[in-house]
C-alpha cells in the first residue's frame, strides 16, 4: 500500500466542511447536504457528473437522506465543491452542531397531516445554516414526521417533530351504531362503541384517519397541530425521544421550541453528552418545566456567547 500523504491536521480539517477519509487511502467521501431529502433532476445530473469527474464513479446514501459521492482525492476537494456549487449544492453535515434535517414524504404522501418538505427547508434555514457556528456538547439531529406513522422514525433523533391531526369528536352527536365507522377505520383500536356510545382511548395517536368518518357527522373534522419529542437516541445505545405535554398549534411555536432545546442543551448538557443522556441525567419532567417556561430565552444571548464545548470527547 501507498503511503499516506494527507496529514491527520488536513484530514480534521476537510472532515468540518463534510470529507470524510476513505480508509486507508488519501481520497475521501463528499457528503452532499440534500436540505430535506429532495434534490431536482438538474442537482441529480451534477452529483452524477461530479462522481464521474472527481469520484470512483459511485454514488451513495446516508441514512440522513445526505448524498456521498466516495473516491475524490486530497487535492481535489476544492475544485468538486466549486463544481456542484453550479447547481446550488454544498457539502457539510458534520460536528458537534445541528445536524442536517431528516424528512419524511408527508407533503405528497396521503398520510401527510403536514407540509413536511416546506418545514424541514425552513428548519435547515434557521438552525442548520443560522447556527452553523454554534458549538453544542454533541450532534444534535432533528426529524420532521408527517404523521405517526413514523416511517423515518423520528423520535429515534435529538428532537422530533410530528404532524398530528386532533379529532374533534361531537358526542351528542354519536348514534351508537352497531357497526360504527370510526371504529373501524381506527387503526390503533383507540376508537370503541362502549354501553352505545362511541369513546376515544388515550391510545389515540392524532393519525387523523377518523376524521369525516362518521356517517352522522359526530367527527367532522379536527385540528392540525405538531407533537414534539426531545432526547432520541439510536446507535450504540438507544433512547426514544418523549413527546412534550402540548400540541404545538404554529410553525411559530415549534421554532420556539426547537431554540429552547438547543439553548438549554448548550447551557447545561455536558461535552460529548448526547441530548438523551442529558435529558435522563436533568431529569424529563425539569427539562419540560424550562421548555414551557420562556425564562431560557432572556439568556439567549448570554448562552450563546459563553465559551462552552470548545473541546471533544464524545461519551458515545
Amino acid at each position: 500500500m501507498a503511503s499516506l500523504k494527507v496529514t491527520p491536521e488536513q484530514e480534521k480539517n476537510v472532515k468540518a466542511i463534510g470529507f470524510l477519509r476513505n480508509k486507508g487511502t488519501d481520497n475521501f467521501s463528499g457528503r452532499i447536504i440534500t436540505v430535506n431529502g429532495k434534490i431536482t433532476a438538474a442537482q441529480q445530473k451534477k452529483i452524477a457528473e461530479a462522481a464521474e469527474k472527481f469520484g470512483n464513479g459511485d454514488v451513495t446514501f446516508t441514512s440522513r437522506l445526505t448524498i456521498e459521492v466516495p473516491g475524490i482525492p486530497f487535492e481535489k476537494i476544492e475544485e468538486f465543491r466549486e463544481f456542484i456549487a453550479e447547481e446550488g449544492l454544498e457539502t457539510g453535515g458534520t460536528g458537534s452542531k445541528v445536524r442536517p434535517v431528516v424528512a419524511c414524504k408527508g407533503s405528497v404522501c396521503h398520510h401527510g397531516l403536514i407540509d413536511t418538505f416546506a418545514l424541514s427547508e425552513e428548519i435547515h434555514e434557521e438552525f442548520y445554516k443560522g447556527w452553523s457556528t454554534v458549538r453544542l456538547p454533541h450532534k444534535f439531529k432533528i426529524a420532521v414526521g408527517g404523521c405517526p406513522n413514523s416511517c423515518m422514525k423520528p423520535t429515534t433523533n435529538d428532537l422530533a417533530i410530528t404532524g398530528q391531526m386532533v379529532p374533534n369528536y361531537d358526542k351528542d352527536l354519536c348514534m351508537g351504531c352497531k357497526k360504527c365507522s370510526v371504529e373501524e377505520v381506527c387503526p390503533v383500536g383507540a376508537a370503541k362503541v362502549v354501553d352505545g356510545v362511541l369513546e376515544i382511548s388515550d391510545k389515540c395517536n392524532n393519525c387523523g384517519k377518523c376524521v369525516g368518518a362518521c356517517n352522522f357527522d359526530a367527527i367532522p373534522d379536527g385540528e392540525h397541530g405538531y407533537q414534539i419529542a426531545v432526547g432520541g437516541m439510536w446507535g450504540k445505545r438507544k433512547h426514544e425521544a418523549i413527546a412534550i405535554n402540548k400540541l404545538f398549534k404554529t410553525k411559530e411555536e415549534v421554532f420556539e421550541m426547537i431554540e429552547k432545546v438547543i439553548l438549554l442543551y448548550r447551557e447545561k448538557g455536558h461535552t460529548g453528552e448526547r441530548v438523551a443522556d442529558f435529558v435522563i441525567r436533568y431529569g424529563f419532567e425539569n427539562l419540560e418545566k424550562e421548555l414551557l417556561s420562556n425564562e431560557i430565552l432572556e439568556r439567549k444571548e448570554e448562552i450563546l456567547e459563553a465559551e462552552l464545548h470548545l473541546t471533544g470527547g464524545a461519551t458515545c
